[in-house]
């Protein structure tokens, strides 16, 4: 497994730490555009693959077991989810692509709704993709890289689950992408390697997307 960065600022493990410490609370899950709270805070989107530990990754970051719902089955969660974070950014948990116990009509319905929310959220200001360690990039993790270049929105690759491949598994998979990604021009460069259950990578990834959040609360 890949060794943390040791050169990384102090103070934005520290305000990382503290921005992630704050109340977070459940707004309210969003199946239709005019659902969308109002655009007030910034909002950071965690997009992938059903059942590549979104919710696990947003409970990991917040320190919370349950804040966002864990399920074994693909696709459960099938509406945009929306976190208030200490009154400073609003985490977004979307639904995952790829799978889902859902008809073909609920998925093209909410598949559009999150293309919209993508493309037309002027309050978003970076997605986290994340990406299955033990599988990298597929076909549909690259279909939407693409749509997020034609509209110039700006993501991180996230790599989760990343106790569960080999170490020299690990290290092909990172290189891969690494080298992959410099064909994407919104992607941002460098890729964050985390695994939610051993806590791995969870204090780097907070002090990359604290500098996100405003300065102080709102409201």
């Amino acid at each position: 497994m890949p060794s943390p960065d040791k050169s990384l600022d102090a103070l934005l493990v520290k305000n990382g730490r503290k921005l992630f410490a704050q109340e977070c609370s459940f707004v309210h899950g969003a199946i239709q555009l005019d659902q969308l709270p109002a655009p007030v805070l910034p909002e950071l989107a965690f997009a992938g693959r059903s059942n590549v530990g979104k919710s696990s990754l947003v409970n990991a970051l917040t320190g919370r077991k349950t804040l966002a719902r864990i399920s074994n089955t693909p696709g459960r969660t099938q509406q945009i989810n929306f976190f208030d974070l200490g009154q400073r950014l609003m985490l977004v948990d979307l639904p995952g692509y790829g799978y889902a116990r859902a008809s073909k009509k609920s998925i093209a319905e909410w598949t559009h709704l999150i293309h919209l929310y993508l493309k037309g959220r002027v309050n978003l200001r970076r997605i986290c993709l994340l990406i299955d360690s033990r599988h990298g990039l597929k076909d549909n993790d690259r279909a939407l890289m693409s749509e997020l270049d034609r509209d110039a929105v700006v993501y991180q690759i996230v790599l989760t689950k990343s106790d569960k491949p080999k170490a020299v598994e690990l290290e092909k998979t990172l290189a891969g992408i690494t080298a992959e990604l410099k064909k994407y021009p919104a992607a941002m460069p460098g890729v964050h390697v985390t695994s939610a259950f051993k806590k791995f990578g969870i204090e780097q990834l907070r002090a990359d997307l604290v500098q996100l959040a405003t300065a102080k609360p709102l409201g």
